[in-house]
């Protein structure tokens, strides 16, 4: 796929260029390569997908144990 990219910084494009050129790859398999890289960061730092399900029961301290019915009677008449 061709694309045009703007607002790139000259000098970060050309240090990556010349590293690409060392490691005798094209510029658009060293994108790639990089944008695969940055993903797979984003998605460490995330973390793994969590669930609802994954979620625990939090004690709102004494007189609340009927709270949850007490919503749901005014929510749900």
């Amino acid at each position: 796929m061709n694309i045009t990219v703007r607002d790139v910084d000259e000098k970060v494009f050309r240090r990556f260029k010349a590293e690409a050129v060392k490691e005798g790859q094209k510029l658009g398999q060293a994108v790639t390569r990089a944008m695969k890289f940055w993903l797979e960061k984003k998605h460490e730092e995330r973390g793994p997908a969590k669930s609802l399900l994954d979620l625990k029961p939090i004690d709102w301290g004494e007189g609340t144990e009927k709270t949850s019915t007490e919503i749901d009677s005014l929510l749900y008449r």
